[in-house]
């Protein structure tokens, strides 16, 4: 049996309970069980559905190696993170649970491990199935217990939740501490030059934008005028680290040969490598040879680069000869935002030359409109997923069940995930996940089949980022098929669908939903 033999898409087993899809144990009794394939999870940080030119068509910036991978396998046209934002949406990825269960939100640089070190994660059911698992790129989860001290090796972080070898940033790029962590230790760090990081107070002798404005290189916009780092001011104050402190211009390059180091050290066993891309996620810096490449600026320039870092892993895994056995996600965590807090021109150039970044959604980041969920997924398996575009609602959160059913594996009592094996790889690309609850900084939404309800908020949709956050008054309803801009709200002509999603959305959410206006009369 040839590799490409090797995992047959089985048919939908008739009997319940019985794993649709599932990798049998072994080929033939006595023999050598059957290899699993390797799974490579790419996820991009604020890349909106519109930022890749297979679902846009624009010609702005072109992202022809993520295209290849979706013309080659399945590209999901209704695809969604829980979460408009990272850290929650990333949470419900690898602990297959809603985000807002744990009451996830936007953690600072020096926050703690947010996921239970008890739990049963997505890597470590794939290590109990013989995977080697690595994380690399953007985590964002949160490290260690209490306050940190970033000069000791660090410990619980993600080592600790199921990955064999990590090699991440903290947060995100635009906050402090500016370093690496290579399983659980600060990389080149001196002991003689001490981290120090404080996300209340200045500390001495640091130099940031309100101190030392002559030292920026590229000037804030809101909420990132604290500590000047190679340049830019960060959210947040740091001091000590200076043999520490990453190089943003050479930060893709710098985790993707980390990648491909992992795939290579692995390619005899199957892998599970989750490969966080930090890009287009503010501050944009491309490296020297994407400076300038499009028209929209450094955010358009740094899309082009990512582009460029998934092609270099589907081209390394080629030349290793294990792509033909390889399962590569490609996705984005939340949707895109322009304007994120730094004067870099993405708003001014987009809005010139006619660029959505989230192809004619409603919101972003941030948002319960669907630009704050619906985001690009690509799935590829060569000889096992047909090249196809599905209109299936899917989940990325939904990862965690489908693999464990696919790979044979098991999957905790109680999860939210749910096991779409015949959307992911098979041959149903109509159906899915019908009913999804969806976050945006601690508010929630209800999708359901065509439609999307959104529960009273109060609050402005004034802001630095110009996102329509979502938030209204009144209880809202949109047709998603009929109206995919969410132009026109449909609730006061459809009363009694709109009560009866308000219902199934208490019903589901429970005391997770107080409305705005409710806690207002609590107290």
């Amino acid at each position: 049996m040839t590799g490409k033999d090797t995992f047959r898409l089985m048919s939908i087993a008739a009997a319940a309970g019985t794993s649709a899809l599932a990798v049998p144990a072994c080929s033939e009794a006595g023999k050598e069980p059957e290899k699993r394939p390797n799974i490579v999870l790419i996820v991009a940080d604020d890349l909106g559905i519109g930022d890749v030119s297979l679902y846009s068509g624009s010609e702005l910036v072109q992202t022809p190696r993520i295209d290849s991978l979706g013309r080659a396998g399945r590209q999901f046209d209704c695809a969604y993170a829980t979460s408009a934002t990272s850290t929650p949406s990333r949470l419900a990825l690898f602990t297959g649970m809603y985000p807002w269960r744990a009451g996830a939100s936007i953690l600072p640089g020096d926050a703690t491990l947010i996921i239970d070190t008890a739990a049963y994660t997505l890597p470590k059911m794939l290590q109990n199935l013989g995977y080697a698992t690595g994380a690399i790129g953007k985590w964002h989860l949160g490290m260690g217990y209490g306050r940190l001290d970033w000069n000791q090796h660090i410990s619980p972080e993600a080592n600790t939740v199921g990955f064999d070898y990590t090699n991440i940033i903290p947060a995100t790029v635009d906050r402090v501490p500016c370093v690496y962590v290579e399983n659980g230790d600060v990389v080149n760090l001196d002991p003689n030059d001490p981290i120090t990081i404080d996300y209340e107070n200045e500390l001495p002798g640091e130099k940031n934008a309100i101190n030392s404005p002559e030292l920026m290189e590229m000037r804030w916009h809101h909420g990132h005028q604290g500590t000047i780092i190679n340049g830019i001011p960060r959210i947040g104050h740091m001091t000590g680290g200076k043999s520490a402190l990453w190089d943003d211009s050479t930060m893709a390059e710098y985790f993707l040969s980390k990648a491909k180091k992992f795939v290579t050290e692995n390619a005899d066993k199957p892998f599970f490598l989750y490969y966080g891309l930090h890009e287009p996620h503010v501050p944009r810096t491309a490296g020297a040879a994407f400076k300038g490449k499009t028209s929209l600026g450094p955010r358009g320039d740094v899309i082009a680069e990512a582009d460029w870092c998934v092609g270099q892993i589907v081209d390394h895994l080629d030349s290793l000869e294990v792509l033909d056995n390889t399962l590569i996600i490609f996705t984005s965590d939340n949707g895109a935002v322009l304007q994120d807090g730094y004067q870099d021109e993405a708003i001014e150039l987009a809005h010139q030359q006619g660029y959505d970044p989230n192809d004619g959604l409603r919101g972003g980041k941030y948002s319960l409109f669907d630009g704050g969920t619906h985001i690009p997924f690509i799935a590829y398996w060569e000889g096992h997923i047909k090249p196809s575009v599905s209109k299936a609602c899917f989940c990325q959160m939904d990862l965690y069940a489908t693999l464990a059913d696919v790979l044979g594996g098991s999957a905790p009592d109680g999860l939210d995930s749910k096991a779409y094996p015949e959307v992911l790889i098979g041959n149903d690309t109509l159906k899915g996940r019908e009913t999804l609850i969806l976050e945006a900084q601690g508010r929630l939404a209800l999708k359901e089949g065509d439609y999307v309800l959104i529960p009273a908020y109060s609050g402005s949709n004034e802001n630095p980022t110009t996102i329509d956050f979502g938030l209204n008054p009144e209880v809202t309803l949109w047709n998603l098929t009929n109206d995919r801009s969410q132009k026109e709200n449909i609730s006061k002509d459809n009363k009694e669908l709109t009560d009866k999603m308000m219902q199934s959305f208490k019903n589901i959410v429970g005391k997770a939903y107080v409305s705005d206006f409710e806690a207002e009369e609590l107290h």
